[in-house]
């Protein structure tokens, strides 16, 4: 399968990194929108498995991530200005409509397109993410995020260092999985080194205009779409008590937990991957 390389231009004129798995097109194409810190390469084995599926499988890196450009006005991250932007890649994509595929910062931003421009979600997978977002699992990753330069000599050292922040949400991973991890993360400097492959200033602006929005609204939207929560078994910022309350507005949606792990699954679990199989199997 030959993998497309995309850029696109935001409306304020940022170059925005996207990767395109064709799968033949007969089926509604998936849309896969990343975490805070995080950019594309996250869904690239998933994107692999789905395509193969019959589906072509957009994948972006959100603006300050990846091969995206920073921006230099850093109150620009934030969810809505994402949501944005991703209606503008769907436009110059010609995607009328997806299967939207979000984890975390992902999710959110799923939420956001559908309650803005219902018509272009067909169906939503949202990873560990919800309208309510746990205090604990807020005050973790706020920690992490910025607090250092993110550089490594090597990329031994990189997956030391992104195992030293994310072994509580994958307990007992090996360190091929660590390594692999750290190429999703990090990227290679010409020199040899390895970086974080985001902007820091992200975390200036989540300490200043925090995570999200108000998003009760954005999930009760998504009532009367085919909708698939997946949550890691040990979260924590999607917890049982916020799961009970998403319930009660959508009774409808499908909740699938990802057993022995935290936030967020990488969607090669096999818990994953059974679940969103057999929910995919009924959308177009």
């Amino acid at each position: 399968m030959a993998i497309e390389t995309l850029t696109i231009k935001t409306k304020d004129g940022l170059n925005l990194d996207l990767a395109r798995y064709p799968g033949g097109g007969a089926r509604l194409p998936a849309f896969c929108i990343p975490g805070l810190t995080r950019n594309r390469r996250d869904f690239d084995d998933f994107a692999k498995w789905l395509s193969a599926r019959g589906r072509d499988v957009y994948a972006i890196s959100l603006r300050g991530r990846g091969r995206s450009d920073y921006d230099p006005k850093y109150l620009n991250y934030f969810p809505t200005i994402y949501r944005e932007d991703v209606l503008g890649a769907l436009d110059t994509l010609g995607i009328q409509r997806a299967v939207f595929v979000g984890t975390s910062l992902g999710g959110i931003v799923t939420m956001l397109t559908n309650e803005a421009a219902p018509e272009r979600v067909a169906a939503a997978i949202i990873n560990d993410v919800g309208p309510e977002l746990a205090t604990e699992g807020i005050v973790r990753i706020a920690s992490y995020v910025g607090a250092s330069d993110g550089a490594a000599p090597n990329l031994d050292q990189a997956a030391a260092q992104i195992r030293a922040v994310n072994e509580v949400a994958f307990p007992g991973k090996d360190d091929a999985f660590w390594r692999d991890f750290a190429r999703n993360t990090y990227r290679e400097l010409g020199d040899g080194t390895w970086k974080l492959d985001y902007d820091p200033a992200i975390a200036a602006a989540l300490k200043e205009s925090g995570p999200a929005p108000d998003l009760w609204s954005a999930f009760t939207s998504l009532k009367n779409k085919p909708t698939l929560i997946l949550r890691g078994a040990i979260s924590d910022l999607l917890t049982p008590e916020i799961i009970g309350k998403m319930r009660a507005v959508n009774p409808a949606m499908l909740v699938s937990d990802v057993a022995s792990v935290g936030h967020a699954p990488t969607l090669t679990e096999p818990d994953a991957v059974a679940a969103m199989g057999a929910f995919l199997d009924e959308i177009d």
